[in-house]
């Protein structure tokens, strides 16, 4: 029995060792590819064949062969891991595929990246020099970065060799050691990644500009970086929502643009048309949306008009128009529809006239006329030492080559002394341009009007007979119409109890009335020119985002605030009756009051209550006078602006978001009493209070909420946020979009975060008042700010919760969490923000692999 047992378990043990063999080798046949193509890193002598991959630790991205659209190439790419849709983000061998399935990628011998086909011939290699052989190792980020390591430093990496997608932690620009232009290029079809037509670079005269080429020619440009947005792209958002950054290139000696980890959910993709388009992640990861894209109109096509000529968006078309003083080179060309060759100078400049002397002998000297609303002209020049416009403008008449001049709040002076190409008069943004001409091309055109004069002069005698005929029908009906204009003008009577004139432009004052059910007077013209003294410059009191506002004084002697909206400042006859409906139904003492409104053919005109003090940026900002604001006045501000929101939010009959809340835009009274101004760009919206959306964003940087600069989507809680921002500004005296930590490298609510952190808020009090005041009521005032600038709208309190929270000492209120975008800075990114202009030269020699 026993020796019958001993053989039982002998049998069972042989049995048992049997299965376990069998199951050790299915586990291996079946299962170690797969923990093979989970690793994220390429080992020497260990390639990567076709249908195998890696993966990043964080399985965001993966690497492989694959095949684009119809194409039976094989191409060694990255992409997203299991996502919805299979999308290529870099390609090795763009230009030299493997034809068929037995193609490989390995590290070589001398320790460089290679694809090989299945005769082991090298179709790509990295081509990275001084590499000590079997010494390399190849990883996957979870940056979506291929990096190879030779002997512990980084050797290559993909991001340093981009292809059609930009990423965040890529960079684009010049290298100022190797004169090298780093650039990206689109794919040559959908269904092809080799080489596309187009390439992305950054501009190589050092402007900061960025460029699409189409085969080396200009297609697009970005306009200069004035530390926060590219000038040139209409209505872009801050730097805190694209996340842009330029490099400390005077340190660095590279001049590169890149962003942040922040917006790791967007990328840039040049595609094969030649289109840069920002995308998007959706909220559900599970695909992308199309955000923004240039070029995309017709104007946004470099030089689209040609030389001195200005591009305009008409709908789906464009229109070009010669500058002023400027005429086609080719009539009939122009004429015909072929406006490459632009125009030419009409009257010779007194100093072209006068052999190159600036100031010219004799004649009417040369002026300057205003372009407003301009994507400025390429091929500017930075000069130095001209810190204001009227600088700028000497430096430009004294030099003959000068053709304009531009003078931009934070960047200085810019003079063209060649041709003006590239010219988009926007419909929103823009800066203003000032054109020199010959000093006859002022004198109302008198000139050019001779020419016509006869012609005229005939025309208008023949018209002359027909239009005589015509009003001598028309008298009784046109009388009765007049009649009956007037006598519903007469019962106007304006708040100081003057009668009312009746404005020559009767349609859109009758719409205003009616849509609005407004009795706030309608001024005539003639009345606010004499009050405003012709709107004399030594009566202007400020220019906002919508035009100057002057101070004028009515026959009877009350004082008013005269704003003249801007042809070119983006609000049109919709935002006009807005502001006019709206405020004439908002009646708050923290709220501006309205006197009445102008129309006159292309000016619209509002008349405000005067505010003595003028606006509370004119304080706050300004060394001289922010001593005047102490501790006392400045809760009584915040607290009166908040009422004032709380009224729009709340209380009022139409319940109002205003979307451009800022310091510019607080008025003071003589009492230094707040008072909100500015409804031009208000919504109201539903009692519910819930987002709307917009397709176009409106507001200053700095005091946009991320939900709203970034989508669209504007809420009570948009007004809250900017209330924030304006609330530490209040505290610290400093202008939060122009602060920049000099040794922390932080921006303002991030130094107001870190300081809130470390239990130290006195040390952002503003320092002319910091011992002045009370470290609860800083504290308070600290935390109902940082809970406003929250990144989620939910998580931001409401005005009336706000209120609460500053007029009681002991009430319980959640605590704030750390802005996403009040992080710490790079030092290249604190130096970006405020580069040297110095060095950015239009003289620069710089060598580009694809360039203009």
């Amino acid at each position: 029995m026993a020796m019958a047992m001993a053989g039982l378990n002998a049998i069972s043990c042989s049995t048992v060792s049997k299965f376990l063999f069998a199951y050790s080798l299915l586990f291996v046949v079946f299962f170690l590819p797969a923990f093979t193509s989970a690793s994220n890193t390429l080992l020497p002598g260990e390639p990567l064949h076709d249908g195998s991959t890696i993966v990043s630790l964080g399985r965001i991205f993966e690497l492989g062969f694959f095949s684009p659209g119809s194409s039976t190439g094989r191409y060694v790419g990255i992409w997203y891991h299991n996502f919805s849709t299979f999308t290529v983000l870099w390609v090795a061998n763009r230009e030299s595929p493997v034809p068929d399935r037995s193609g490989s990628f390995a590290i070589a011998a001398d320790g460089n990246l290679v694809v090989l086909d299945g005769r082991n011939g090298v179709l790509w290699s990295s081509n990275a020099s001084s590499l000590s052989p079997n010494a390399s190792t190849a990883e996957i980020l979870d940056t979506g970065n291929f990096v190879l390591n030779n002997s512990g430093k980084v050797a290559w990496q993909s991001f340093d060799n981009p292809g059609n997608t930009y990423l965040p932690g890529m960079k684009i620009g010049l290298d100022l050691v190797t004169n090298v232009n780093q650039v990206f290029t689109s794919w040559r079809s959908e269904d092809d990644p080799s080489p596309g037509n187009f390439t992305l670079g950054m501009a190589p005269d050092m402007s900061t500009q960025i460029f699409i080429w189409e085969n080396g020619k200009p297609r697009w440009r970005s306009g200069r970086w004035n530390g926060q947005v590219f000038i040139g792209i209409q209505d872009m958002v801050p730097t805190y929502i694209y996340g842009f950054k330029l490099s400390d290139f005077a340190r660095e000696k590279k001049m590169y643009f890149y962003y942040t980890e922040f917006n790791s959910s967007h990328r840039y993709v040049l595609g094969p048309d030649g289109v840069e388009r920002h995308l998007i992640l959706n909220d559900d990861a599970q695909g992308w949306h199309q955000y923004w894209a240039q070029p995309i109109l017709e104007c946004e096509i470099y030089n689209r008009c040609g030389n001195y000529a200005t591009c305009s968006d008409k709908g789906n078309s464009s229109e070009c128009r010669c500058l002023k003083g400027f005429v086609p080179q080719s009539t009939p060309e122009w004429l015909a529809g072929n406006r490459t060759g632009g125009c030419v100078r009409r009257m010779p400049l007194q100093c072209e006239r006068s052999n190159g002397s600036a100031t010219g002998v004799g004649g009417k000297p040369d002026g300057f006329y205003l372009m407003q609303g301009v994507k400025l002209p390429d091929f500017s020049d930075w000069v130095a030492g001209s810190n204001n416009d009227s600088q700028c403008r000497n430096t430009c008449m004294k030099n003959c080559s000068c053709r304009a001049y531009s003078y931009i709040e934070g960047m200085g002076c810019f003079i063209w002394g060649r041709e003006l190409a590239d010219i988009h008069l926007f419909s929103s943004s823009g800066n203003d341009m000032y054109l020199r001409l010959a000093g006859s091309e002022f004198n109302d055109d008198k000139g050019l009007a001779g020419y016509a004069i006869a012609v005229i002069a005939v025309s208008a005698v023949v018209l002359l007979v027909g239009c005589v005929f015509l009003l001598w029908k028309c008298k009784r009906r046109m009388e009765a119409f007049f009649r009956r204009k007037m006598n519903r003008q007469e019962n106007l009577v304006d708040r100081s109890g003057s009668v009312g004139h009746p404005s020559t432009t009767f349609y859109a004052e009758n719409d205003i009335h009616e849509q609005g059910k407004s009795d706030v007077p309608l001024f005539n013209f003639r009345i606010i020119e004499e009050a405003t003294t012709n709107f004399s410059p030594s009566n202007l009191l400020g220019e906002g985002g919508f035009g100057p506002v002057y101070k004028g004084v009515l026959p009877e002697g009350q004082e008013i605030a005269v704003k003249r909206l801007s042809q070119s400042s983006g609000q049109g006859m919709e935002e006009f009756k807005n502001e006019v409906i709206l405020i004439a139904k908002l009646q708050h003492r923290n709220l501006v009051r309205l006197l009445g409104f102008c129309i006159q053919r292309e000016d619209k005109i509002l008349v405000y209550e005067y505010m003595p003090n003028r606006s509370l940026d004119a304080f706050l900002f300004d060394q001289s006078r922010k001593h005047l604001l102490n501790w006392k006045t400045r809760i009584s501000i915040i607290e009166g602006i908040a009422r004032g929101l709380l009224y729009l939010h709340r209380d009022s009959r139409l319940r109002v978001i205003h979307r451009d809340l800022k310091a510019s835009n607080i008025l003071l009274d003589e009492e230094m009493n707040p008072k909100i101004s500015d409804f031009g760009m208000a919504r109201i919206f539903g009692s519910d209070g819930n987002e709307s959306t917009t397709k176009r964003v409106v507001g200053t940087y700095g005091y946009m909420s991320p939900e709203y600069a970034m989508q669209g989507l504007f809420s009570v809680k948009s007004d809250v946020y900017s209330f924030g921002v304006l609330l530490i500004e209040i505290v610290s005296g400093i202008r939060n979009s122009t602060y920049n930590h000099p040794q922390l490298s932080l921006n303002l609510l991030a130094y107001a975060w870190k300081l809130w952190n470390e239990d130290d808020v006195m040390e952002l009090v503003d320092p002319c008042i910091r011992d002045k005041c009370s470290i609860r009521e800083v504290s308070r005032c600290i935390i109902v700010g940082l809970l406003c600038i929250q990144d989620r709208a939910n998580d931001r309190p409401t005005m009336s919760s706000v209120m609460l929270m500053l007029e009681s000492e002991n009430c319980v209120h959640p605590m704030p969490r750390q802005p996403t975008f009040a992080g710490e800075m790079s030092q290249s990114e604190t130096d970006s923000t405020s580069f040297d202009q110095k060095l950015i030269s239009a003289n620069a020699s710089i060598t580009i692999l694809t360039g203009r």
